[in-house]
């Protein structure tokens, strides 16, 4: 992969961005602190999807690293995996989208929304063609059936 930005990092400018928005346009306030609470469900969501995500991997004796896909042992495509291609970003995203809606933020509900476009183009679409390469009609067939977000 050429540009290597870890999707950690990403994740990390992408929270301080809708924190950021959040505390300059404070009167964008989404009004309602059952906003609060769906939130922190969101965000605990993310946090189970993206343990359970991650254990599959150690299951799978599996590289981890986002950085280097084509180190990747085995195509991972049971539990979460049937579901979707990226449960690691997802629950990333999930976790943004709990965080603006904790917040109380109409503004850092961009946050999220910029997560999805540049992991997408960043490290997803990139990902996608290492795994092509080193899994072949597996990754094809496995391509075809799961959706790469939801």
């Amino acid at each position: 992969m050429s540009l290597r930005i870890p999707p950690l990092a990403q994740f990390l400018a992408c929270a301080a961005l809708g924190w950021g928005l959040a505390r300059l346009l404070p009167e964008w306030s989404l009004g309602s602190s059952l906003w609060t609470y769906v939130g922190y469900g969101l965000i605990a969501v993310g946090i189970t999807l993206l343990a359970v995500a991650l254990l599959a991997f150690a299951r799978a004796h599996t590289t981890v690293n986002p950085l280097s896909p084509e180190q990747a042992e085995t195509l991972v495509t049971t539990g979460l995996y049937r579901f979707t291609r990226n449960p690691m970003y997802l629950a990333m995203a999930l976790i943004l989208f709990g965080g603006a809606l904790t917040l109380g933020s109409i503004t850092a509900l961009a946050a999220p929304a910029i997560f999805v476009v540049a992991m997408t183009i960043l490290q997803i679409k990139p990902e996608e063609r290492a795994l092509q390469s080193r899994f072949g009609k597996a990754f094809t067939a496995y391509r075809g059936q799961t959706r790469r977000w939801l």
